[in-house]
């Protein structure tokens, strides 16, 4: 009877990896901000193989725009990282951990992260909301299925 694999998925470290706020316009943004600014928030999953065997990096990259018409107001970019242990988990289920999973652990972290800084900038608070990370990660398969349908098709 073979013994089944023990599964593992552990949080070794969480930590910010980088981290940037500017305010390009300040002072003069605190004197001119009437309108309700337009906020863009962009979203990058990055995960690394680390030397030790199971061991892995995720790095949850947001970037953050508040623009008055064309005028910045702030622009924040965080790497919030996580060192995780994966064993027992293979295949599209270790995809989904690297990219569903351990996403999910890192926002609450930068979401702090981002609006201790709004705050800190002279803004009122941004709470970012939560994010659908299994449906980021759908999209992505969608995509990479089209560019190689797309490639195979060309052949």
């Amino acid at each position: 009877m073979a013994a089944t694999p023990t599964t593992i998925f552990d949080i070794r470290k969480i930590y910010t990896k980088d981290i940037s706020f500017e305010s390009p316009k300040a002072p003069g943004v605190f004197l001119n901000s009437s309108k309700n600014p337009n906020i863009d928030m962009q979203i990058t999953i990055a995960r690394n193989t680390l030397d030790q065997e199971d061991y892995y990096e995720v790095v949850l990259k947001l970037s953050v725009t508040a623009q008055i018409d064309d005028s910045a107001l702030f622009l924040i970019e965080i790497e919030q990282a996580g060192v995780f242990q994966i064993t027992g988990i293979i295949d599209e289920n270790l995809e989904l951990a690297l990219e569903v999973a351990s996403p999910n652990i890192l926002l609450p972290f930068a979401r702090e992260a981002i609006s201790d800084l709004v705050t800190k900038g002279g803004f009122p608070q941004l709470l970012i909301a939560p994010i659908n990370f299994e449906s980021l990660y759908q999209q992505k398969k969608q995509a990479q299925t089209a560019a190689d349908n797309k490639n195979t098709a060309k052949h």
